[in-house]
């Protein structure tokens, strides 16, 4: 049974790791979409408004996100776009990984590494699928033809 318990264990910090890992794009969405939520029903809206507004709220951060990923030129403004996606990431994939440390290590101090190491790795795969959002066009084309 013992074996058992810890192979599970093991299975279901694998499956909240691929989880962060596949979710952390959406991190900057959720949390807009929730603050707008909680503000709508703060406001009268109701169990069904505020759902309803969280959602708006989340889908338009997440498709002006990618529309300003494919229209806007400069490589530093698309760094800020993507660095505005990626931070929020970052500090979901810190505590995530503080949350399965805490319980597997005594010492405060190796668990503020590995919630680091393990917030560098979750922001560093958010910064990829946030670049691979952006559309490359093909050289030489643009919006405006003569």
């Amino acid at each position: 049974m013992i074996i058992l318990g810890i192979l599970v264990s093991i299975a279901a910090i694998g499956t909240m790791c691929w989880l962060l890992f596949n979710l952390a794009v959406f991190a900057l969405p959720f949390f807009i979409g929730l603050n707008a939520g909680i503000w709508a029903y703060g406001t009268g809206a109701g169990w069904l408004g505020g759902i309803l507004i969280g959602l708006i709220a989340a889908g338009l951060t997440l498709a002006v996100g990618q529309g300003l990923l494919m229209l806007v030129r400069p490589i530093w403004a698309r760094l800020l776009i993507a660095l505005a996606f990626v931070a929020p990431s970052g500090m979901a994939g810190f505590y995530a990984t503080l949350g399965i440390v805490k319980h597997m290590m005594p010492s405060e101090t190796w668990q503020i590494i590995f919630s680091v190491v393990g917030a560098v790795a979750v922001g560093a795969t958010a910064f990829l699928r946030v670049a691979s959002m952006a559309a490359n066009s093909p050289a030489g084309s643009s919006l405006a033809r003569a």
